[in-house]
């Protein structure tokens, strides 16, 4: 992007667009999530499996650091989850191409734990999936602009270049 710093993992929106490797270092995380969760290791299996997720490091019993790109990081802990999915959701990026993938890893471990994808005014495809522990997450890929994505940005008043 010409004039502008460009520091997120992020790829550019496209449909070649390629996912960046899980980033395995340690650093001073500007944001997480924390999970609580009444099983640790089966929480842990489904965001790792289902949600694509890596266990950066775990301290058994206490915590599980889990991280896809860098700035993606949750940590389950133990603790009581709530009796159904909160209205509020974690959002993280992904790929187009990682979407469908998602949707199937995450329904072959927990049927019926995903709505979606669908294409939001704001031009991404998101699906959206509640863990066993009830969070509700939101895997969501930009979408290339095209000219019906513009108009409907310029519309609620948001200019995008051509």
């Amino acid at each position: 992007m010409v004039g502008m710093n460009y520091i997120s993992p992020v790829p550019m929106p496209g449909p070649d667009a390629v996912a960046p490797e899980i980033y395995r270092t340690i650093y001073p995380m500007p944001m997480f999530t924390i999970v609580p969760t009444e099983d640790l290791e089966a929480s842990k299996d489904f965001w790792i499996r289902g949600l694509g997720f890596i266990d950066l490091f775990s301290v058994p019993g206490q915590v599980t650091h889990l991280r896809r790109w860098a700035f993606q990081d949750v940590l389950l802990v133990p603790g009581d989850a709530p009796v159904e999915a909160p209205g509020m959701a974690t959002s993280f990026s992904c790929v187009l191409s990682q979407i469908d993938e998602i949707a199937q890893r995450c329904e072959e471990l927990a049927p019926g734990c995903t709505t979606g994808p669908e294409i939001k005014l704001w031009n991404s495809l998101e699906l959206t999936v509640i863990t066993p522990e009830k969070s509700r997450v939101v895997m969501t890929a930009a979408r290339p602009h095209d000219e019906q994505s513009r108009e409907n940005l310029r519309a609620i008043g948001i200019d995008v270049p051509d």
